[in-house]
């Protein structure tokens, strides 16, 4: 959420912040303050939604559940759902029953008081349904349950297999291996790059640090901490810093014109991105479909299995809602459910986060990977294995800083520069959360 929004409508007392996030609220029993419901009587609920073709998926539920109905209102992602959902909560109308919510504003909506807590409306076999990366994102390291996961978006690494057969590289399996794939790469051809580090996205980053080990906030006790300058994030930032500096990888930003044609024209042979990236090859280079394949993300250490994530959102109940226990049994069902699972990925074009279920929901490749069939087997194993990560309530801030200190960091092209960014990263977060009012240590 923007800065000012937050500022308007999250800012709370220190004890209304932490019982939110620590699970205390009035809302722990999620079934709280539900309206009676008389023999027979139908559920109504709204759903705020913006993944594709949701009201389709959302047919399956209500064919095969007669006693509750669920209306998907579509709504646009990210800050704009943020805002009006916190809106029509401030108002004490107009909020839905259900909304499916970026993992990395979580804090923020329960820190505005926006969600019930769950857990208690929740089967006991729910939580073994996601990775505890995943799980972790809901629960913001508490005994309570904010939401139910929906997508994921564990990071894998892709690349141009014909590249990698013509200079005799093996895919590599550790960050030192990328590293010197990345060095043979450019001395072939100094206009080729596995790579680029770009600072006009810090999901990606924070993805990266996440697999390292680092989660940005935590909760201590009472207060919230920041993590954000940690020995893992430090890592991360001057191995990135120095292959920069070492001109092996590129610095042009994500998502730009010039990065776009990189992809098409064999500029670009390499991404370190989500399970979402073919959909974004598919559209910015088209000419070199059937050259590219996915495999997991680059370890630190030899034989180890973790990865981060980029994206992803969850299914959360609204503190408002006057049926919560009818809205967290739907939750649960698309989030769980054999049925539900395929939906989400057959109509509503996500990938799941359940990582039972999702397998068998996704048996073909995506098109433009047509020719790995493995590709969802691969993103299933992965999915499996995505570190804990902590957002917090001011998530935004962060990922400000971020673009502004890396931007700099970036042009610079200095390994030093990147660590120093961390560090203003960290510096910029924590005094915000001060200044708004939060308990930090």
């Amino acid at each position: 959420m923007r800065r000012t929004l937050r500022g308007s409508l999250v800012t709370l007392t220190v004890s209304a912040l932490l019982l939110s996030a620590c699970g205390g609220s009035s809302d722990s029993d999620a079934a709280a303050g539900d309206e009676p419901r008389k023999p027979g009587e139908k559920v109504e609920l709204n759903f705020w939604s913006w993944a594709p073709e949701m009201d389709k998926t959302v047919e399956v539920f209500n064919e095969a559940h007669p006693d509750i109905h669920v209306t998907v209102n579509k709504q646009d992602g990210g800050d704009p759902a943020v805002t009006k959902l916190l809106t029509a909560i401030k108002a004490g109308s107009g909020a839905p029953d259900l909304m499916q919510a970026e993992y990395q504003a979580l804090p923020t909506m329960v820190g505005a008081g926006a969600l019930a807590d769950i857990k208690g409306q929740l089967g006991d076999d729910v939580q073994g349904h996601f990775a505890e990366g995943t799980w972790n994102a809901v629960t913001l390291g508490t005994d309570a349950v904010y939401a139910v996961p929906q997508d994921a978006a564990p990071l894998m690494f892709y690349y141009r297999a014909d590249v990698l057969e013509k200079l005799k590289i093996e895919v590599p399996t550790t960050w030192d291996e990328y590293a010197a794939a990345a060095r043979k790469i450019n001395e072939d051809d100094p206009k080729k790059f596995l790579g680029t580090f770009s600072s006009n996205d810090a999901g990606l980053f924070a993805g990266l640090t996440q697999q390292a080990g680092a989660s940005w906030w935590g909760i201590d006790g009472d207060a919230w901490n920041v993590a954000i300058d940690s020995e893992p994030s430090q890592k991360v930032a001057q191995y990135w810093g120095g292959l920069v500096e070492e001109g092996v990888i590129d610095n042009t930003p994500m998502y730009t014109p010039s990065w776009n044609a990189a992809l098409n024209d064999g500029s670009q042979v390499g991404w370190v991105s989500a399970v979402w990236a073919p959909g974004v090859l598919a559209g910015n280079a088209a000419d070199t479909e059937g050259k590219w394949k996915v495999a997991p993300i680059p370890q630190w250490n030899a034989g180890e299995s973790v990865t981060g994530a980029w994206g992803g959102s969850a299914t959360a109940v609204t503190s408002q809602s006057k049926n919560k226990a009818a809205a967290a049994e739907f939750a649960a069902w698309l989030n769980t459910s054999a049925e539900g699972v395929k939906a989400l990925a057959s109509i509503s074009n996500v990938y799941p986060a359940d990582t039972q279920n999702s397998a068998a929901a996704l048996s073909e490749p995506p098109a433009f990977f047509k020719d790995q069939p493995d590709f969802y087997e691969i993103a299933a194993g992965v999915s499996g294995t995505v570190n804990s990560f902590t957002y917090g309530p001011n998530t935004n801030v962060a990922y400000s800083a971020f673009n502004d200190a890396f931007g700099k960091a970036a042009t610079a092209k200095k390994a030093a520069a990147f660590g120093e960014a961390l560090s203003t990263m960290q510096t910029q977060t924590l005094e915000d959360l001060k200044a708004n009012g939060f308990n930090v240590k």
